[in-house]
């Protein structure tokens, strides 16, 4: 009652991605700020926890674009929802390897809970990184962008088209504490900016990120003021429909979307056309969207397997290959995921692409 209670924030009736936001991020029963959600003994597995060589491919990537600009005396990494760090401390390992590169990076890593920022201290021991939570911090450029699961994690708004007015999806707690579904008009700003996207146009039921836009837009004016780019990976799809994609994840099951709140894991997937039209309305060119098998295959993960496969044992060679399945198998994360790259460069030579 009293957690039910916070997530309302004093409301009766809250929008979808509001009230998903409270869940997530409350400072006392948030799902971010009370739990480790990572690995087997968490909720879900994220391609960095399943092999480091996506990690490995990640870092090549970023020291290819460092090269395709130009190999600039100064170079800007922020790490957009850095999960426990897994990724981040790979990253400082391979950047060692190429000392150039290593002098002239610095690293930020935007993270807005305070719990998993505890966690990500524990695991990356390096005086080399920054976390920061405003992206006025970065002041440098070029700049890199990138995000691992990072998009899919913030709240969605939910929209109904009836008889052609739009009404948005809100939870109410009635008297008995109970969570009901209802409609309500949405609002002339949200109908104006709905309209404004092509790609929604056709759509009958429409899930749309005002959240998670509104961040991809401060990170859009930082790399067109200081050049760079953003590189996204996300369970999502390539074209707009009309499906709802808001799900619950709790100890690698699928869970009740409004049980175990704040316990469990809420994600939507990514409408990777919508994602494409919002970077092009904020001046950014972009590379076609493409599978996450297409991306590590293109940036030589299966060579690096072959590589370190050479120095294992037989029972460690079959669980790389194992590992390396998952990331890139169709009926896995292959082709589910997705990956977009947008930017503000003279080239556009991007590896990967």
């Amino acid at each position: 009652m009293k957690t039910l209670k916070a997530f309302f924030k004093n409301s009766k009736v809250l929008p979808v991605d509001k009230f998903f936001q409270n869940v997530l991020y409350d400072k006392k029963f948030g799902y971010y700020s009370s739990k480790n959600p990572f690995g087997k003994k968490g909720d879900y597995i994220t391609s960095p926890k399943i092999s480091d060589l996506f990690s490995e491919m990640i870092a090549i990537w970023i020291i290819t674009c460092w090269e395709t600009f130009g190999k600039p005396k100064n170079l800007s990494i922020v790490e957009l929802g850095p999960g426990d760090g897994t990724l981040i401390r790979v990253l400082l390992r391979s950047f060692k390897r190429f000392p150039e590169f290593d002098m002239v990076k610095k690293i930020f890593l935007f993270e807005e809970s305070n719990y998993l920022k505890r966690i990500q201290k524990k695991n990356i021991d390096s005086k080399n990184v920054k976390w920061i939570r405003n992206l006025d911090d970065v002041k440098k450029g070029p700049v890199i962008f990138f995000g691992n699961e990072f998009f899919d994690a913030i709240p969605i708004k939910q929209f109904k088209k009836i008889k052609n007015s739009l009404f948005e999806k809100n939870y109410e707690l009635d008297t008995n504490f109970k969570i009901k579904e209802i409609l309500r008009k949405s609002s002339r700003y949200d109908k104006k900016i709905i309209k404004s996207f092509k790609s929604l146009k056709e759509l009958k039921f429409i899930e749309f990120p005002k959240i998670g836009f509104q961040e991809l837009k401060k990170i859009a004016k930082k790399i067109k003021q200081l050049k760079g780019c953003i590189l996204l990976i996300d369970y999502g799809y390539f074209k707009s429909n009309n499906q709802n994609t808001l799900q619950s994840v709790m100890k690698h099951k699928r869970n009740d979307l409004l049980k175990n709140l704040g316990k469990a894991d809420i994600t939507s997937h990514v409408n990777f056309e919508l994602l494409k039209e919002f970077f092009s309305k904020n001046n950014l060119n972009i590379k076609n969207v493409i599978t996450q098998r297409q991306f590590l295959k293109s940036m030589g993960i299966i060579k690096r397997a072959e590589k370190v496969a050479k120095k294992m044992k037989f029972t460690e060679q079959t669980n790389l290959y194992l590992r390396i399945k998952r990331l890139l198998s169709p009926r896995y994360m292959g082709d589910l995921f997705k990956v977009v790259l947008a930017y503000k460069f003279r080239k556009d030579n991007f590896a990967g692409f």
